[in-house]
């Protein structure tokens, strides 16, 4: 929801910051809209200016200043973000990384490169190509590699490959007073101090701005095979998910695409299967170990009652299989004109996905909401995009209830209130919920690292009662 604001061309922040970065200092209010919110539903309001930066020095300096001022900051990647991360407030300043575009270092032996923050996964694997490397990790969606570092984040090659925690070496990051610091190293292993790496990534901008990334980097498969399967109910497709898994099968990818996301992407983009509950699987590696664990997953889904619906080794066609998955939250947005999605994003052990899957589908229907299911199942992970017709409280209050549900039911079973989205605005208080032991120890960092708390405020952490 935007709320316009008058730029103050007087503040002294403002001028410290034109007098010290100069034309990087935006105050244009179409760029500041542009620029104050990701893809959520969640508030926003036009920040005071936008800092347009190139380099670490940029947001060191930028920070120094801010920080002096007691100014909020909150950083900003590719704006691709689901819950209100890189949304900005009224008298912030919104610190835009998409500049920061240089690849710095590809080390092929060592499989990792240093990227800037700005980089996107699209522009790395681009690079990491004629090397016969990919960065696998990270969403469908093209994202930068700071904004995915800041978010934890992970997609559809989760099970196989991991979440950026995994795949994420060293950072340079700044902190809120402007201090430069490096974490991490790229050798296989280090006893050596504390793990601030993996403390900075998922922290979304609140201890501090990434500004460049040393990622673990995996050589290209030699071969692929991907396989759409049609399964008879949803507590079937989950549950040869899991018998795949007990089987030890290397499963690359492995998505769940409800009869609903079928429907709406046979009307979005063309896309043909059959319209039932569907799984979308990929095994990678060398050719002969492919067919052979192939093969096995089809004797596997016999006794679901699968009935394979398309399989191809061609690298075109399965670009274009995957597509369609990752087409899924505009093919469900287009089912109903002018609405907008909640996406829920819970992650359970996955031995509880089926039930919490099965239970979530019936509360669904007894609400009388359009909410189509898909899900990273090899890890637990499931999305509900829940269709929020325009001018329709009664709708947004239902759809806030049953998004809390799912979060209850999926602590209940040991879950997690975000597999990969982020806490951002719209998970704060599930965060509490879920870490309540540990809430004084999380803030405690927060205070000690950001004591004036500049660093994307109202993120994360609910703001400390005064």
């Amino acid at each position: 929801m935007p709320h316009s604001a008058t730029t103050d061309h007087s503040a002294p922040v403002l001028e410290e910051l034109i007098a010290a970065l100069g034309e990087k200092i935006i105050t244009e209010p179409e760029l500041l809209s542009s620029n104050a919110h990701d893809r959520s539903y969640h508030r926003w309001e036009s920040p005071l200016s936008l800092v347009q930066a190139t380099s670490t020095d940029d947001v060191s300096t930028a920070l120094r200043i801010c920080h002096k001022h007691q100014t909020p900051v909150v950083p900003r990647g590719s704006g691709t973000g689901l819950e209100g991360g890189a949304n900005t407030s009224t008298g912030s300043i919104c610190l835009d990384l998409s500049r920061m575009t240089k690849i710095t270092t590809i080390a092929a032996d060592d499989l990792y490169a240093t990227a800037e923050a700005g980089v996107m996964k699209s522009q790395l694997n681009a690079a990491l190509k004629n090397h016969g490397l990919h960065f696998a990790a990270g969403p469908g969606v093209d994202a930068s590699v700071g904004g995915m570092a800041a978010t934890s984040a992970s997609g559809t090659t989760a099970v196989h490959y991991g979440t950026l925690k995994e795949n994420t070496l060293a950072l340079t990051v700044v902190l809120a007073d402007g201090t430069v610091i490096t974490t991490g190293s790229t050798t296989k292993k280090s006893s050596s101090g504390y793990d601030l790496t993996h403390l900075f990534v998922g922290s979304e901008g609140t201890l501090g701005v990434i500004t460049e990334v040393t990622l673990r980097l995996h050589p290209l498969p030699k071969a692929a095979k991907v396989g759409v399967w049609s399964l008879p109910s949803l507590e079937a497709a989950v549950q040869l998910v899991l018998a795949s898994l007990r089987a030890s099968l290397p499963l690359a990818r492995v998505e769940l695409l409800d009869e609903i996301t079928i429907e709406a992407l046979q009307k979005y983009n063309g896309y043909t299967a059959a319209v039932t509950e569907t799984l979308m699987i990929e095994f990678v590696g060398n050719a002969p170990e492919v067919q052979t664990n192939y093969a096995q997953f089809a004797e596997l889904a016999a006794a679901y009652d699968a009935a394979e619906y398309a399989a191809t080794t061609d690298p075109a066609e399965s670009a274009r299989i995957w597509q369609a998955r990752h087409d899924a939250l505009p093919a469900a947005v287009a089912l109903v004109p002018g609405s907008r999605p909640l996406a829920t994003d819970v992650c359970v052990p996955v031995s509880q996905l089926p039930r919490c899957i099965l239970d979530t589908k019936a509360d669904l229907e007894a609400t009388g909401l359009l909410a189509p299911i898909v899900g990273h199942v090899g890890d637990g992970n499931f999305h509900l995009a829940i269709l929020l017709p325009p001018d329709d409280p009664a709708a947004w209050t239902k759809a806030t209830q049953l998004s809390q549900r799912l979060v209850d039911r999926a602590l209940a079973c040991g879950g997690t209130c975000t597999g990969e989205h982020g806490v951002g605005i719209g998970k704060v208080a599930s965060m509490a919920q879920e870490h309540a032991s540990a809430l004084a120890v999380m803030r405690a960092i927060k205070d000690s690292l950001d004591p004036s708390g500049i660093m994307n405020p109202g993120k994360v952490l609910a703001a400390p009662v005064s």
